[in-house]
């Protein structure tokens, strides 16, 4: 048969937007009944560019366009073949793209709007994608056949959607039948508006990833050098059975008074060979599971993982500069907000059996009585800026939605990695939403620490917000107000709202103040001893406003961003030289000591200090508290830096603590231990292990303590024997 290319209505479309005075090698559809359009296997010239072509998945070319070919024909065509009604027979000659034909023969219709993203209905696979500005959507979808990991050899369709037919209001969409229902990648062209002055970045070539994919395809192995270039596309599965969560399944539901939280990466968790595991799961969910009772043995009941959302290790390495030797391990440049971490999945098994393994990990933590707290990045993402952009998703599908700009339609910078995510514009911040809600109905997570929370507090100008609409509807939120929600409570533009986070008496806060405060007490410094005990008493000065509590304090001396508490006691500057950023990178104002020496040293009296340091601080860190008996009158002396204390349980056994920070000791005089009791020595950190930490105490404690120079000791009053 003829075939006929018609619109929703019947009319031909020749004239549309889509026609290009180019002709090229296409396939064009046929009219079935109730407006729908058959994908036929032929091959005639066409203005829609629904075209079939060969790519390789993975490899260093731009997916879906013509330099995949190995070669070109000069094709003869008649155009009467098309239409003897709309085209007078003739002859043209063009040398055109070589393309193979598409075996399946697809029926699609007009789809709807809702839900965004892929969704399975009844008439077959649904696609929903917002974009206010562009003029020109293009579903591309490839049927792959993965022959070897690593790789694909697919056959790609393009299919574009119709503006009069495929969009409601500013989302454009189609339904595909008889598509498979697992295993094919799709992304999107889009066009529109150039002028990049206006905040516009359209770029056709480029086939972008859909920002509500629930799962992402890429390279299967991490830091595969051989796949550096891959690309990376959606996919999805309705044939999957739902992950069995167990009949007696709980969540630990652990109050947020109690929180002890262990942040991690869940790749450098196991990584190193010494993780003594087997080499497919090191550096995976798996290999977290396996280290359960190491991390019960640590005491801690909540893990935060840095970013599990997918993204592009390697992206360093994609273009030429002083970091392109570098693996991006950390995770802070998120690709997609939706989909997990594919290559934390065991031996390259790829993005379905990622979100299976996530779910086992986080079931194994849970039945052991750890909850799952995400570190996510909603400030920013991995498309970089104007200089060197990497674009795979939101700039290329409404930059100018997404992302926050100046008047002159340049990117905002105040997550420090050249673009900010415009978080309170309303698609944005549903956006999000609808990202943290997915995390924990599906994958059912505890909570999050938002990086760089106060990007989340401007507004689509940058300006800050009173009342930021994002954090107020999270807050709010039936699902999400019952999870635990932490802020880093600043940004990179100077926006720092430590104590002043909108909260809606919701909101915990990663306490910068007490990470300072601690720091600088622990090595010495003057004046700081009233606000060590602010700090460590639960920062009232900060938290005890309307509802909130101390624990809405997130207390913390070190974490991923900055010194490692060894580093805070071996050097006195950064000495970043290794990640070529010049020493650029980071906080000038770690408040360190190096006890001496600058760096590595083989001075046993000088390594014997830092030793003692590092056990000041946990020491410090695991003790801060809200019900205290201080043991002082000497708070306004602004020299001095020693402080002693007691801690009260309401059952008797107290504890008493002392921090001295002058290089001298201290004659401390001990308070009387409660009635019928005794003082017994758990913690001496001037003594060597394990004297320095014995949890069923020493006894023989009298009056008086000799407390060491930079030490701290903690007795427990335990029943008189």
């Amino acid at each position: 048969m003829d075939a006929f290319l018609c619109s929703h209505n019947g009319n031909p479309i020749l004239n549309s937007p889509f026609f290009n005075s180019k002709t090229e090698l296409t396939h064009l559809t046929s009219r079935t009944p109730a407006g729908c359009y058959s994908i036929r296997s032929l091959s005639i010239f066409s203005s829609m560019r629904l075209r079939s072509s060969k790519s390789v998945f993975g490899s260093n070319e731009t997916l879906l366009n013509s330099t995949q070919i190995k070669k070109h024909d000069r094709v003869e065509c008649n155009a009467a073949n098309v239409s003897d009604h709309l085209v007078q027979a003739n002859v043209i000659e063009e040398e055109a793209t070589q393309s193979s034909e598409i075996s399946p023969s697809f029926k699609v219709s007009a789809g709807q709007g809702f839900p965004l993203g892929v969704s399975e209905t009844e008439r077959g696979i649904n696609f929903a994608l917002f974009s206010q500005h562009a003029s020109v959507v293009t579903l591309c979808l490839s049927i792959s056949e993965r022959k070897t990991l690593g790789e694909v050899d697919a056959e790609v369709v393009e299919l574009p959607l119709d503006p009069s037919v495929n969009k409601t209001g500013d989302v454009w969409h189609i339904c595909v039948e008889d598509l498979p229902r697992h295993s094919v990648l799709y992304g999107y062209r889009l066009d529109g508006p150039r002028e990049w002055q206006q905040g516009h970045r359209f770029d056709s070539s480029i086939v972008l990833i859909d920002p509500y994919a629930k799962q992402v395809e890429g390279r299967r192995y991490f830091g595969d050098a051989g796949n550096k270039m891959s690309k990376f596309l959606g996919t999805y599965d309705f044939t999957s059975l739902p992950f069995d969560w167990g009949d007696n399944y709980l969540q630990p539901s652990i109050p947020e008074k109690d929180l002890v939280i262990y942040e991690m990466n869940v790749r450098a968790f196991t990584a190193d060979e010494s993780s003594g595991l087997d080499p497919d799961i090191r550096g995976s969910y798996l290999g977290v599971i396996e280290k359960i009772p190491h991390l019960l043995g640590l005491g801690i009941n909540a893990v935060e993982l840095l970013p599990v959302f997918e993204f592009d290790e390697l992206e360093l390495q994609r273009h030429p500069n002083p970091r392109d030797h570098m693996i991006n391990t950390w995770g802070y440049s998120t690709i997609n907000f939706f989909a997990p971490m594919s290559r934390y999945a065991s031996a390259g098994v790829g993005p379905v059996a990622a979100q299976r393994e996530f779910k086992q990990m986080v079931k194994a933590l849970h039945a052991s009585g750890i909850e799952v707290i995400l570190d996510v990045v909603y400030n920013h993402t991995n498309e970089a800026d104007d200089v060197i952009p990497y674009t795979t998703s939101f700039r290329g599908i409404d930059n100018k939605v997404y992302y926050m700009l100046d008047v002159n339609g340049q990117y905002l910078n105040f997550s420090g990695c050249g673009n900010t995510l415009n978080c309170n514009h309303p698609v944005v911040m549903e956006l999000i939403l609808d990202s943290l809600r997915h995390w924990v109905i599906e994958y059912h997570v505890d909570g999050f620490r938002f990086d760089l929370a106060s990007v989340l507090c401007r507004g689509t100008d940058g300006s800050p917000l009173n009342a930021p609409p994002l954090i107020k509807a999270i807050a709010k939120d039936d699902i999400l107000s019952k999870c635990k929600i932490i802020a880093e409570p600043w940004d990179c533009g100077g926006l720092y709202l430590v104590g002043s986070f909108p909260n809606w008496d919701r909101w915990a806060e990663w306490n910068g103040k007490y990470r300072d405060d601690v720091r600088r007490f622990i090595k010495g410094d003057s004046g700081m001893k009233g606000n060590f005990a602010t700090r460590v008493a639960g920062s009232a000065d900060l938290y005890k406003v309307n509802k909130r509590k101390p624990y809405h304090s997130v207390n913390f001396i070190i974490a991923h961003d900055g010194f490692t508490l060894h580093d805070l006691v071996s050097y006195n500057v950064k000495h970043n030289d290794a990640n070529g950023e010049g020493g650029n990178d980071g906080c000038n104002d770690n408040f360190s000591w190096n006890c001496g020496y600058e760096g590595d040293t083989a001075d046993t009296n000088i390594e014997a200090l830092r030793s003692r340091q590092m056990k000041n601080f946990h020491l410090a860190l695991m003790i801060s508290q809200n019900d205290i008996t201080w043991h002082e009158d000497n708070w306004y002396n602004f020299e001095s830096r020693f402080l002693a204390f007691t801690l009260h349980d309401g059952k008797g056994e107290d504890i008493y603590l002392a921090f001295n920070a002058h290089d001298y000791f201290v004659k401390a005089i001990l308070p009387s231990p409660p009635q019928k009791r005794r003082w017994l020595r758990v913690v001496d950190t001037n003594l060597a292990s394990p004297d320095d930490f014995v949890p069923e105490g020493v006894p023989g404690i009298g009056a008086l303590y000799d407390v060491a120079a930079f030490s701290s000791i903690l007795l427990v009053a335990k029943p008189q024997v």
